[in-house]
This record gives structure tokens, C-alpha cells and sequence, in this order.
């Protein structure tokens, strides 16, 4: 396949052809989400042992489907924005006996577990399912596809403020608390410790053995924790906050970008425009002129 996002999926119609791709891509940032819209006539063949989370929409299909999720499966008729999710890990694979135009939605599960690190929901397990609806997620999904399939006419912003949203739909529909949180993972109080030392040093340079520390961890298995936990390393999560802040200052036009990156730790003006245009896909004067 011509994405990295889906090169874990195989995908085929009745002929053994690629499917009709309707639309594909993921805008400029790191929104950790990959749209991907395809056509498939005569019947459809999908499966995959995803690294990422997988949600797939039925957009328009009489025919009926054979699903298997890990060792569960379900044959059925899905209706028009049916939603199927399939955890990263869970080897899945779906026939249809049809066509069928589909949706498949990828999120990194790096991004969603930040989403859930600033939602306080660390506890957060994104639930499998055959079927379901969620009309939001439906529209968003759709939104998202055509803004790829037309290049993205609204920009970047509007397509990663999109993508956020769908994670945070995820998250508060369908997801469960671990009934026990993973081994070694990071809990909600400690995590709260180190985000207020983040922010009331921001200007500072901030060590990840002061973290572990703060954290009662040693510095090397505090690293690999944290990561399991939060979605990204210590560092990133510094940069990460200090790039919130930052764009706070920013909308509020009272600083200039070298004063504003002075006072969030980034080294220069420079330094922090090129984070902007790297994590939100514009730069600084786009981020605050469409806000």
C-alpha cells in the first residue's frame, strides 16, 4: 500500500483488486489519526493484526458481513454508519458477501493515551466492538474523508481540531476503566504531581531524573513507564506542555514569539515556531489568525 498508516491492513474485492479508494491521508501536525475511505465491489475482504487502534464505519452496504474479533465472531447485515472497533492488537478480519463503501479510521495509540492523560482518564481501554452507532463519530469520520479526498480545503487546523475530537469521542463512549491498571503504569496522582512541577518550571530546564524522582521512580524504568502510560516520552511531554502554554500566550497577543518562547523554556523564537508548524501543521500567525 502507498500509506505507512495502512500498511498493516489487507484489503480486496471480489476481483482480488484493491478496493476504490475514496479518500485517504491525514493533514500536516501530528493529530495521530490516518483516514482512509474505500469502495468495494462485489464483496470486500478486510484484516489485520493493527499496531494502531482500527474503527471502521459501514458508510453503504446491503450485504452481509462475516466478523471476527480475536476469537469472537458475529455474521450480520450492518446498517448505514454501523461502527466496529478494533483495538490495537486484536486481529480482526471482515468479509462482505457485497458491495460496500467503508470508512476505516486509524488512531496512534500513543495519541489516544495522551487524550487520555489530559482527560484524567489514564485508566481509559478503548472497548471491541462488532456494532454499534454514534452518529457523531459517523459525521466526523466522513468529514474527515472528504476533507482528504478534496486536499483539505478547510487546512490543517480545522482537520486536526476534527481529528481531536473524534479521540475525545472515543474516549468518552467507548472506552472502560482497567479493572486492574497495567503493570508498572503511572496512576492518575502521580501523573498530577508532574504535570504542576511542568508547569510551575516551564522557563527552567526541566531533567527526567528530577521527574523520576517526583515520581519515585528510578530514572530508566520511570522513562519506560511513563511512555506506557502517557503516550510519548518524558521529553515530549515537557515539549508538550510547554507548546501549550505557549499557544495560550499566543492568542492572547500581548507577547511577542521570542518573549513568549523565553518564558515556555523553548530556545528561541525559532525553536518554537518550528514545534508549532510541527505538531499543529501551521505556523504561529496561522494558529492565532484562525482560532
Amino acid at each position: 500500500m502507498m500509506f505507512q498508516e495502512i500498511s498493516e491492513v489487507r484489503l480486496a474485492q471480489a476481483d482480488g483488486d484493491l478496493p476504490t479508494t475514496v479518500g485517504a491521508g491525514s493533514a500536516p501536525g501530528e493529530s495521530g489519526v490516518f483516514v482512509y475511505g474505500a469502495r468495494f465491489h462485489g464483496g470486500g475482504h478486510i484484516s489485520a493484526t493493527p499496531r494502531r487502534h482500527h474503527i471502521c464505519f459501514n458508510v453503504r452496504s446491503n450485504a452481509r458481513f462475516d466478523c471476527r474479533i480475536a476469537d469472537r465472531a458475529l455474521s450480520h447485515e450492518p446498517p448505514p454508519g454501523n461502527l466496529a472497533i478494533c483495538p490495537a492488537g486484536a486481529d480482526y478480519t471482515a468479509e462482505s458477501q457485497g458491495s460496500a463503501e467503508e470508512i476505516l479510521v486509524i488512531i496512534d495509540p500513543g495519541q489516544f493515551a495522551l487524550a487520555a492523560a489530559e482527560g484524567s482518564a489514564l485508566e481509559a481501554a478503548l472497548i471491541e466492538r462488532f456494532s454499534s452507532r454514534d452518529q457523531a463519530l459517523f459525521d466526523l469520520a466522513n468529514s474527515l474523508a472528504l476533507e482528504c479526498a478534496d486536499g483539505y480545503p478547510n487546512g490543517a487546523l480545522f482537520w486536526n481540531g476534527m481529528a481531536s475530537t473524534f479521540i475525545d469521542g472515543l474516549l468518552v463512549r467507548h472506552t472502560s476503566k482497567f479493572k486492574v491498571l497495567p503493570r508498572g503504569a503511572l496512576d492518575k496522582h502521580v501523573l498530577d504531581r508532574l504535570r504542576e512541577y511542568v508547569l510551575a518550571h516551564l522557563d527552567e530546564s526541566i531533567e527526567a531524573t528530577t521527574l523520576a524522582r517526583i515520581a519515585g521512580r528510578s530514572p530508566f524504568h520511570f522513562t519506560r513507564v511513563f511512555a506506557r502510560s502517557v503516550g510519548m516520552t518524558p521529553y515530549r511531554y515537557v515539549v508538550h506542555l510547554r507548546l501549550q502554554r505557549a499557544i495560550e500566550l499566543m492568542r492572547e497577543r500581548c507577547h511577542g514569539l521570542a518573549e513568549i518562547a523565553a518564558t515556555t523554556g523553548f530556545a528561541d523564537q525559532s525553536h518554537l515556531s518550528r514545534w508549532v508548524r510541527r505538531v499543529h501543521g501551521v505556523s504561529p500567525t496561522e494558529l492565532i489568525t484562525r482560532a
